[in-house]
């Protein structure tokens, strides 16, 4: 059920999504430039393995992970190490330190889309996506 292809329903420019940047150490730029894009997720069970692409005008980002191990990665061009965990078959939950904060994203996973929940230093963002493959 988590595998596919999820593009951004919710606003770009939401505030609580800016509160939740700015609270994880994400820099002005990044924060102002992400405000105007719709990005796409995709994310590939490879058995065993997981690819999770994020794609977008200003950028597209890819990462390799083994769900429960440690996998180096990104967050708004700050090195972080991530544990990916997947959880009841439909959720997958990130945790991650970048720019001496941490963050957890949760994406839940349905027919029709998925869930990503933010939190990070006490600010949390929803944002809603439709599945589109």
């Amino acid at each position: 059920m988590i595998a596919g292809k999820y593009e951004l329903l919710s606003d770009p420019d939401d505030k609580a999504y800016d509160e939740f940047l700015q609270a994880a150490g994400v820099s002005d730029a990044h924060r102002e430039a992400w405000s105007m894009v719709r990005p796409a997720v995709e994310v590939i069970d490879e058995g065993g393995q997981w690819r999770m692409k994020t794609l977008s005008e200003l950028a597209n980002e890819e990462v390799l992970f083994t769900p429960g191990a440690e996998t180096a990665t990104q967050f708004f061009g700050v090195d972080a190490i991530s544990v990916f965990t997947v959880v009841g078959g439909n959720k997958l939950d990130q945790k991650f330190t970048a720019a001496g904060k941490e963050t957890r994203i949760v994406r839940e996973f349905g027919p029709d889309g998925m869930t990503s929940t933010h939190a990070s230093q006490g600010k949390v963002a929803v944002r809603k996506y439709k599945r589109v493959a």
